[in-house]
């Protein structure tokens, strides 16, 4: 089963497509959707959920996993930001009939590391190490997607 985790943002959309056969987890590919902030709002959701759809249709997962919608209230219009990002790519998994679920932070990072208050560098190094990527330097958005793609796997083993 094919999972692809996104970490939403206006500026830069990571993305981590992973497979998992059985009990073995395998990356696929993962990289960043990055958009210019001197470029309209409306071009940059276009950019985002065209390199998306992109991805869906090449590699066609069967999940596709959002951490769930955080917003610190000194930060509203930064919410309001990330929300036109994630309302994209909700509505680019409806058109693509492709099953959307969302895990909230804390859920992410016990699934990872096994403690909900983990440090990103904790949740990086683990990420590392799962998918034997010790060697690479990842952007943290890209880190970020990937690890919610493999929360998805962790919290659904637990589930069955």
């Amino acid at each position: 089963m094919k999972i692809l985790g996104i970490d939403p943002g206006l500026i830069t959309t990571g993305y981590g497509l992973i497979e998992q056969t059985g009990n073995q987890v395998k990356l696929i590919e993962a990289g960043y959707i990055s958009t210019s902030s001197n470029t309209a709002i409306e071009s940059r959701l276009i950019k985002i959920h065209s390199s998306l759809k992109e991805i869906l249709n090449t590699h066609k997962p069967k999940v596709l996993v959002l951490e769930k919608l955080y917003a610190h209230y000194r930060h509203p219009t930064t919410a309001c930001l990330l929300g036109h990002v994630r309302g994209t790519i909700c509505l680019l998994a409806a058109q693509e009939k492709i099953n959307l679920i969302e895990y909230g932070a804390t859920r992410i990072k016990k699934s990872i590391v096994g403690r909900g208050n983990a440090t990103k560098s904790q949740v990086q190094n683990m990420v590392q190490m799962t998918l034997n990527l010790r060697s690479q330097k990842i952007k943290d958005d890209v880190t970020d997607a990937i690890a919610i793609a493999l929360a998805h796997v962790n919290i659904s083993r637990v589930s069955l």
